[in-house]
């Protein structure tokens, strides 16, 4: 609890617990949202506001990353709490369908600076190491219960309101992640190694491409996006159009993603103990393959049933887990502490590239084509990076230090590998 007892890391844990949930409402509403105005032709709407927000997470962040400390963090940060709470309480207002495109651009223009920014601030409040490494997890444990409970309580609430209050919901808890900030020291960052904004862009990125382990995690956020963009972009479409369900049966299908997630989660801290992060992540990459093998088998043999996608979404949110909790610590073990908001940064805007790819597949060609030929090609992109991954991550990474030419790269330490981990859940 030593963690916890930091008023401003305190502060600044409940506004990301805050915003997140709000965003999990935004993601069930705005999939409800498309359907409303596109019906069939959802999957494009959502695919394609998708689509626009990695988009801007991909241009933006390094952008953020590169300029922001030219700024107050705080003042920056509760700025950009401000700009999201009001564009989303003006996405219910819409009646065309590009009315979504332009305000998803500023949306998430808005949150592609939050993150990395956020992120950048958290190592300078919690400066002990194994309280640091404690906070990465309980970062990762507040995205495990958000997947999970925000569908969850997006499908209580729709039982009693439309789908248009959700957004009203979202709203509210900008603002008050924004009053939280508000209220907490933050302090402004230290200058860079770098004085040009191109090399405080590029930094980061460099490290990825010349670091092996890294070049390994770029594989599997392929992995990630090719899995993930089934359950985002298509539930809405499959749990409505094939399984004749309701707006709160696509909740509550989101959410048997989420309980896979958050089954992980509960399992994680012992194994990552024993187990190192290559290899869980590996594991994740298999489980992954897996699932998106599965989704493909339920279309092409006609035998799509609500137990048979609920069981294929959980194993989906379990491989995800197993690949996503441990990036925070192999990523930090990488670099330097000086380099810590640089890479974060790169594989901010690394990872959604990878969604940048997926989306408009499952989106458009899922539209066009139906989920079994788009499926199939999802699987492949995930089968391409799961073994790119193992060609780029040596086995024995973890047992010896990697030098690239302009930054030294430390082994794996135990706690990242687990054991602080463990402490933290």
């Amino acid at each position: 609890m030593s963690l916890f007892a930091i008023r401003d890391y305190r502060r600044l844990f409940s506004a990301q617990i805050i915003a997140l949930f709000g965003t999990g409402l935004t993601t069930v509403a705005l999939g409800l949202l498309a359907y409303d105005l596109a019906g069939p032709r959802a999957g494009t709407v959502l695919g394609t506001a998708l689509t626009v927000k990695m988009f801007m997470y991909v241009v933006i962040a390094p952008l953020a990353a590169a300029y922001v400390d030219r700024f107050p963090r705080r003042a920056l940060l509760v700025l950009l709490d401000v700009v999201r709470a009001g564009v989303v309480l003006a996405l219910p207002l819409v009646s065309e369908v590009w009315h979504i495109y332009v305000l998803i651009g500023l949306l998430q223009a808005a949150s592609a600076a939050f993150t990395p920014t956020f992120q950048a601030v958290i190592p300078d409040i919690v400066t002990d190491e194994s309280d640091y490494t404690r906070a990465l997890a309980a970062s990762q444990a507040a995205y495990t219960m958000e997947s999970l409970l925000s569908p969850v309580l997006a499908a209580v609430a729709l039982a009693f309101m439309s789908f248009d209050s959700l957004f009203l919901g979202t709203s509210v808890g900008f603002l008050l992640s924004a009053a939280l900030i508000l209220f907490t020291r933050v302090p402004d960052a230290r200058p860079s190694s770098h004085t040009r904004a191109w090399d405080k862009m590029a930094a980061g990125t460099r490290t990825f491409l010349r670091t092996p382990r890294l070049r390994g995690v770029m594989a599997l956020n392929l992995v990630v996006a090719a899995a993930g963009s089934i359950v985002v972009v298509n539930t809405v479409n499959y749990v409505r159009d094939e399984l004749g369900g309701s707006q709160s049966d696509v909740a509550w299908m989101l959410a048997a993603s989420g309980g896979g997630t958050l089954l992980a989660a509960v399992v994680l801290p012992r194994v990552l103990d024993r187990i190192a992060a290559r290899t869980v992540m590996m594991t994740g990459a298999g489980v992954l393959v897996g699932g998106t093998v599965a989704a493909v088998a339920l279309m092409v043999s006609g035998l799509a049933t609500w137990t048979g996608t609920a069981v294929v979404w959980t194993v989906i949110g379990v491989g995800m887990a197993l690949i996503v909790t441990p990036t925070g610590s192999v990523l930090r073990a990488s670099v330097e502490p000086h380099a810590i908001p640089e890479t974060f940064a790169a594989q901010f805007s690394l990872s959604h590239l990878a969604w940048l790819i997926t989306y408009p597949v499952a989106g458009w060609l899922g539209t066009n084509t139906g989920f079994g030929l788009t499926w199939s090609v999802l699987a492949a992109l995930a089968v391409v990076g799961a073994v790119a991954a193992l060609l780029l991550w040596p086995r024995d990474d973890v047992r010896r230090a990697v030098t690239g030419p302009a930054t030294s790269v430390r082994p794996l330490p135990r706690t990242d590998r687990g054991s602080t981990l463990s402490k933290a859940a």
